[in-house]
């Protein structure tokens, strides 16, 4: 039956869903490349979830969906931007998701990447050394928790460095002091604008030369570094100046089917938070190309780039508003609600939008469950169906 939905033209569309499911994609992780995605968390949404009050998560619903990542061979990113990290999820609550999300990931042996950073220090200035213990207070609730640690990039930090001295300093010692290596988060202004300038310059190669020389500075504490500036050829050239053994994660939502395709000097490994969406698709998709299948790997992941652009639309750090209304279109979880109110942050056009792209690509794996869900939000906002 054709759901009415309306179009940022202010008109209204007949659409007719598409009656299939995607096949299920469970099983082990692909060999040739490593997967992360990096994971939302599901409100409590009988909870006090408003902007500006402690984040209260539904810890049952925010693990079921870790598993649902694990079984379909993805590894987990947690309590990174997508997570709400600085919009909407504190540090304590953070720290609890992290407990949760080790314990879980050792029960299946599911790999698991969290993001350490500095936002307990909250708004205003703060020295180096403050800065530096915040990371480290962060740190060792990741490794207590038998993590990856991913040293995301911190608000504090760009605030407080003088010159690109400064973030050698910083990570020079947060890396000597891991037992383990580490991600390294590169988050573009598009996703954080309290970022700009990150490593010392707004120049982006300047800045680029100086996360180099970090790296190479520390390339046997490096597990790899993590790029989320939506420039592929800037990745590519990243890509190829890393020392031997430190692994490019695309953190590009627009450009990741290259990416991770690679060309014959290379090719980046995945964590990405669009892949909270569409982790069957990819998984499958990475399984071909483990056996030289680039033509099944296309026609995997190819449809779902148009979704994935249109979710991480201008501006760029409201896509967690989509990825959850995918996630409760999908049915892992009961309703759309967000911690931080974040649910009001994408219009009713755009939402309408991306379930038709989502529908499209075949990427909801019960089409009747979707269609009955988009209907009632729609009439909810008060498009008669």
């Amino acid at each position: 039956m054709a759901l009415t939905l309306p179009t940022d033209a202010g008109d209204l569309v007949q659409y007719t869903p598409r009656p299939t499911a995607p096949r299920s994609a469970k099983g082990a992780p692909p060999s040739s490349r490593v997967l992360y995605a990096a994971a939302h968390v599901v409100a409590d949404p009988l909870a006090d979830n408003t902007p500006g009050v402690p984040a209260r998560p539904d810890w049952g619903a925010t693990m079921a969906f870790r598993h649902h990542l694990w079984e379909h061979g993805v590894g987990v990113a947690d309590a990174m931007d997508t997570a709400q990290r600085g919009m909407g999820l504190d540090w304590p609550t953070a720290a609890e998701l992290i407990r949760r999300s080790g314990a879980e990931a050792r029960s299946v042996g599911g790999a698991l990447g969290v993001g350490v950073g500095t936002d307990q220090l909250g708004p205003g200035d703060h020295g180096i050394p403050e800065i530096i213990a915040a990371y480290e207070e962060q740190a060792e609730v990741a490794v207590a928790a038998g993590a990856t640690v991913i040293l995301m990039a911190s608000r504090a930090l760009a605030s407080a460095a003088t010159g690109p001295e400064d973030y050698q300093r910083v990570y020079d010692h947060l890396l000597g002091q891991l037992p383990e290596p580490a991600i390294l988060h590169w988050l573009g202004p598009m996703f954080d604008p309290q970022l700009l300038g990150y490593w010392g310059s707004r120049d982006l190669d300047t800045a680029t030369d100086t996360f180099t020389s970090i790296i190479e500075a520390n390339s046997a504490k490096v597990d790899g570094i993590k790029v989320s500036l939506l420039d592929a050829d800037r990745e590519v050239a990243l890509r190829r100046r890393l020392p031997t053994g430190v692994r490019c994660y695309t953190g590009d939502d627009f450009h990741y089917p290259e990416l991770i395709r690679g060309d014959d000097r290379g090719y980046s490994h995945a964590l990405l938070g669009i892949f909270d969406a569409i982790a069957p698709a990819a998984v499958a998709a990475v399984r071909a190309l483990d056996s030289g299948d680039e033509e099944t790997f296309d026609r995997l992941l190819d449809p779902t780039v148009p979704l994935s652009r249109h979710i991480f639309q201008t501006p760029t750090y409201y896509y967690k508003t989509g990825i959850v209304f995918l996630a409760w279109l999908s049915g892992h979880q009961d309703h759309f609600r967000m911690v931080g109110g974040l649910e009001s942050a994408r219009s009713v056009p755009h939402l309408a939008r991306l379930f038709v792209l989502a529908d499209e690509a075949g990427l909801l794996p019960d089409p009747d469950l979707a269609e009955r869900r988009m209907r009632l939000f729609l009439e909810l906002s008060g498009v008669a169906q």
